[in-house]
C-alpha cells in the first residue's frame, strides 16, 4: 500500500519529551511518507539531525505556510505531532488545523481531545471532503475485550519492553529491535500500546491510556492472541508505556497483567534527574523498577536499554559499562550500538529463537560460483 505524504506540527517541541509521536514518526512509519515538520525554534534544520540521528532530508519549517510554499505538492495529511500532558489545544492551533482542512488535508490527531466530536472541525471537514482520524479514540462499547485468559495458548515468547519514565525511548527501542529480528528472519510482531505506535503503523494494538480501565488489559490480552492467531509468529513484542512506578499512569500495570510477558526489557534515560512533566518527582533508580517489575509479573527484566538523552557518547559508554557491572544485565543503546546484545540476550533465554534462526539458515540458497 502507498505511503500517504504528511506534515507534521510540533511548535516549541520537537526533540523534547512532549514530541515524541513527531519524533517517533520521522524515524519509524509504515503509514507516511514524513515531508516535514513545523517548529519555529528550530525552522531550517533537519529533523534527524535535531534528534541527534542522521541527516534524513526531512526539513523543519518555521510555520504551516511556509511549509506548503516550499513543498513540491500539499501533503495528504496534518499530523498534530505534540503529546503534552494538557490534552486540549490552543485557538492559534485550531485555526491551523482549519487552515490545513482548507488546503485539502487529512487531519490526523492523537490526542485525548478527540477533532472528530469537534462542531467547528466536523462542519469544514465536510465542508472540504476531509477525514479526521483521531488515533486515541476507543473503539465502541461493543467492541472492546475484557481478560479472558486466551494468552495461555500463546506459546512464543511475549516480551514487553517497558521504562522508568514517560517519553524515554521504549517505542523507539521496541520498533529498532522488532526490524533487527526481522532482518535475521525471524518472524517478530511489534503490538502497539499507544497513538505513535499506532501512527507509525503497527496493525495490532490500542491506544490504552484513553480506555476505561475495565478493558484495559482484555485490549492488550485481545491484541496479542490476534497476533499469534493470525500472523504465526516467533516472538512478539509489546511496546510499554509510562513507568510501573508513575504515580500519575496506570497503563505499564495493565501491559504487564494483558500480556503476561515472558521476560521485560526495560528502557532507562540515566541523564534524566526528575519524572517528565512532574520535577517534584525524582527519577526511580534501576534496582527500585526492576524489583517493582518483578514482585507484580512472573517475568524477568531480561536486558537494559538506555536514553542517550542529554549525554555524551563517553557518558552513554561509561553507564553501560556500570550497568552491566552492577546489575548483571546485557545493556545498550540501540539507537547508538544497535540491537545485537539484546538479540543475543533473547536467543539464550529461548533456544526455541536460536533454533528457528539455525534452521532459517539451513534452508537458505547457497550461491553457487563456477
Amino acid at each position: 500500500m502507498e505511503k500517504e505524504t504528511a506534515l507534521i506540527y510540533c511548535e516549541s517541541q520537537f526533540g523534547l519529551v512532549d514530541g515524541k509521536t513527531a519524533a517517533g514518526l520521522v524515524r519509524h512509519s509504515e503509514t507516511y511518507t514524513i515531508l516535514g515538520v513545523i517548529d519555529s525554534s528550530l525552522s531550517g534544520q533537519d529533523a534527524g539531525e535535531v534528534l541527534g540521528d542522521k541527516k534524513n532530508n526531512i526539513p523543519i519549517f518555521s510555520n504551516l505556510y511556509v511549509a506548503l510554499a516550499q513543498l513540491d505538492k500539499v501533503p495528504d495529511c496534518y499530523i498534530y505531532g505534540k503529546a503534552p500532558l494538557d490534552a486540549s489545544i490552543s485557538i492559534a492551533e485550531r485555526h491551523l488545523v482549519i487552515e490545513a482542512m482548507s488546503k485539502g488535508m487529512n487531519i490526523i490527531n492523537g490526542l485525548h481531545q478527540f477533532f472528530s466530536e469537534d462542531q467547528e472541525f466536523m462542519r469544514i471537514a465536510a465542508q472540504f471532503g476531509i477525514q479526521i482520524r483521531d488515533i486515541r479514540k476507543p473503539p465502541s462499547l461493543s467492541d472492546l475485550h475484557v481478560f479472558t485468559g486466551k494468552i495461555s495458548q500463546v506459546d512464543v515468547p511475549i516480551i514487553a519492553v517497558l521504562g522508568t519514565d514517560c517519553a524515554c525511548g521504549k517505542m523507539t527501542t521496541a520498533v529498532e529491535l522488532n526490524k533487527a529480528l526481522n532482518s535475521l528472519g525471524l518472524k517478530s510482531v511489534m503490538v502497539a500500546t499507544g497513538q505513535t505506535g499506532l501512527m507509525q503503523g503497527a496493525k495490532y494494538g490500542a491506544s490504552i491510556d484513553a480506555m476505561v480501565s475495565q478493558f484495559v488489559i482484555g485490549e492488550i490480552e485481545n491484541a496479542i492472541v490476534r497476533t499469534y492467531q493470525e500472523e504465526n509468529p516467533d516472538i512478539i513484542l509489546v511496546e510499554g508505556q509510562s513507568a510501573v512506578s508513575h504515580p500519575a499512569f496506570m497503563s505499564s500495570l495493565g501491559i504487564l497483567k494483558g500480556s503476561l510477558p515472558d521476560g521485560v526489557i526495560l528502557q532507562h534515560p540515566p541523564g534524566r534527574k526528575s519524572r517528565c512533566d512532574f520535577p517534584q518527582f525524582v527519577m526511580p533508580t534501576l534496582t527500585s523498577e526492576i524489583q517493582l517489575i518483578e514482585a507484580l509479573s512472573q517475568a524477568r527484566v531480561l536486558a537494559i536499554t538506555l536514553s542517550h538523552e542529554n549525554l555524551s557518547e563517553a557518558e552513554i559508554a561509561e553507564f553501560i559499562l556500570d550497568y552491566e557491572h552492577r546489575l548483571q544485565l546485557p545493556t545498550t543503546d540501540v539507537l547508538s550500538y544497535g540491537c545485537q546484545k539484546l538479540v543475543h540476550t533473547l536467543t539464550e533465554h529461548f533456544p526455541i529463537l536460536q533454533q528457528k534462526l539455525n534452521q532459517k539458515s539451513l534452508t537458505a540458497p547457497t550461491l553457487v560460483t563456477t
